[in-house]
């Protein structure tokens, strides 16, 4: 399966923005979906993650309350509504999917990562 994230751009703090992560092949709606991100000189982190039938979501404790998953079984998409964006949201996005919610979280993906998508929040 192959992700494209897209979205991204250069906000300023308090701002908000939504990223997009189109699949491409058939088996997008039987697997969990995840946003990572990597900011400069930082490992790659978990954002957040949804089920499959987006019936449970989970949160980094760093952007909890202000982002918001969600997912498109019939256009193939996920998405990441991030609000009150902060400088240290500053990072290169990635989405991913994964067998189950857990295994997202733990980064146990089944696609590569691809470019992702940068979101640069000016303070």
């Amino acid at each position: 399966v192959q992700l494209q994230a897209s979205g991204g751009g250069l906000v300023q703090a308090g701002g908000s923005l939504r990223l997009s992560c189109a699949a491409s092949g058939s088996i997008f709606s039987n697997y969990a979906g995840g946003w990572f991100r990597q900011a400069p000189g930082k490992e790659r982190e978990f954002v957040a993650a949804i089920r499959w039938d987006g019936g449970s979501t989970d949160y980094a404790a760093s952007v909890k309350g202000r982002f918001t998953i969600s997912r498109d079984n019939v256009k193939k998409t996920l998405f990441l509504q991030m609000n009150s964006l902060k400088p240290e949201d500053t990072a290169v996005y990635y989405c991913a999917l994964g067998t189950s919610l857990v295994m997202v979280q733990r980064g146990a993906v089944i696609n590569s990562w691809g470019q992702g998508t940068l979101v640069t929040v000016s303070s």
